[in-house]
């Protein structure tokens, strides 16, 4: 149990500060790219925040880091259609030369109207790898 401890205690100590305003640019499924911004907010090995898109925010959860590996969770509500669907998207990647290089995954959708089974326009998306700057 004390190796434990220690182990976590070192990952802590070794990984940087994620705290702060992180932008970048994200893939969409059409091939075309969109403006966004993270604001992260380390607490140890925890992660939180937010997503930031043109019109919407979008909280991060179950957000962890290991060292100079990062993985948390969006909650957003997207549209298709007529019909809004909640989406879990999962963010995992590391801390590289400043930068972080996260990839998206998106874990689940559900309509948010009725949590039923949700339509997107182009079935599964593919993962998709972007970088962030963090704002000085």
């Amino acid at each position: 149990m004390k190796a434990l401890f220690a182990l976590l205690f070192a990952l802590t100590v070794s990984a940087a500060d994620l705290t702060g305003i992180w932008v970048g640019q994200m893939p969409t499924r059409n091939g075309e790219s969109v403006d966004i911004a993270f604001q992260l907010v380390q607490s140890g090995t925890k992660l939180s925040g937010k997503l930031y898109g043109d019109y919407r925010s979008s909280p991060i959860v179950e957000g962890i880091v290991a060292g100079e590996l990062v993985t948390f969770v969006v909650l957003a509500a997207e549209q298709a259609g007529n019909q809004i669907n909640d989406s879990k998207l999962r963010f995992t990647g590391s801390l590289k030369s400043g930068e972080i290089e996260l990839t998206r995954e998106r874990e689940s959708i559900v309509n948010a109207g009725n949590k039923g089974s949700a339509q997107t326009k182009a079935g599964p998306s593919p993962k998709q790898t972007f970088r962030l700057k963090k704002l000085a």
